[in-house]
């Protein structure tokens, strides 16, 4: 099946080329994020004291894969957030209220993944 004209050339590779190709992309997307984004590298660094730290917290399994899990799910939801703030940013630089929103509702979307960290440790360690 051959692909719809306005869709990207590269989206014929399949099988083992695109499993490769993903993951090339995928690494230098976090590559980009390390290099390129402030609070993705703050949360990098968070990440690699406390997933550590929940290895050696007398807490079980299913707990600690729920604590481990939290501290990923933010570092998606700033990769997402970042995403979305180049794409927003590649557009246009001028101030716009929409531009606005999706930057805003991106912050926000961190801030609850943030906030699911303190309460899913805060609950299994108090």
């Amino acid at each position: 099946m051959n692909a719809p004209h306005d869709e990207s050339p590269f989206k014929g590779k399949t099988g083992l080329q695109r499993i490769w190709n993903a993951l090339h992309y995928s690494l230098a997307g976090l590559r980009a994020a390390y290099a390129c984004e402030d609070a993705f590298r703050q949360e990098v660094h968070l990440a690699a004291v406390l997933v550590p730290l929940a290895f050696f917290l007398p807490v079980a399994g299913v707990e600690r894969g729920v604590m481990v899990g939290s501290i990923l799910l933010v570092l998606v939801v700033e990769l997402l957030n970042s995403a979305v703030e180049a794409a927003v940013d590649r557009v246009s630089l001028e101030h716009h209220r929409l531009a606005k929103r999706a930057k805003d509702i991106g912050s926000a979307a961190v801030l609850i993944a943030l906030v699911n960290v303190a309460l899913v440790w805060g609950c299994i360690l108090l």
